[in-house]
């Protein structure tokens, strides 16, 4: 299970947008990096092209570029700061049937995170 998900909302903890908070956006699991709404914007040069309408595209467009994961903490529910996650299990009843079930929770407050 992973300590980041998507939609998740996050603080930066170091680089140039350390303090900056926002939502995660895209989880990048093979490199172990984030996207982030408003960090690490770049620019990217887009080569000029056509859509089937005729419109012209392409240009200089700012972009999100994805981020380290141990650069963000999740942000605590409650607090509203920076908060390592843990995990707690739980044991729920469905039709007759038992299921382990594991909960993140911030470390901080204690407060399961949704």
């Amino acid at each position: 299970m992973a300590k980041i998900k998507k939609g998740d909302l996050v603080v930066v903890i170091a680089g140039r947008d350390r303090g900056k908070q926002g939502r995660v956006l895209e989880v990048i699991t093979e490199q172990d990096r984030v996207v982030v709404e408003g960090v690490q914007r770049v620019t990217k040069h887009v080569k000029a092209g056509r859509t089937n309408r005729g419109t012209r595209t392409g240009g200089i467009e700012t972009v999100e570029a994805p981020i380290h994961v141990s650069n963000v903490m999740l942000v605590d529910p409650e607090t509203k700061k920076g908060t390592r996650v843990g995990y707690r299990t739980e044991e729920i009843e469905r039709d007759g049937r038992t299921r382990t079930v594991r909960v993140r929770v911030a470390k901080r407050s204690g407060k399961d995170i949704a």
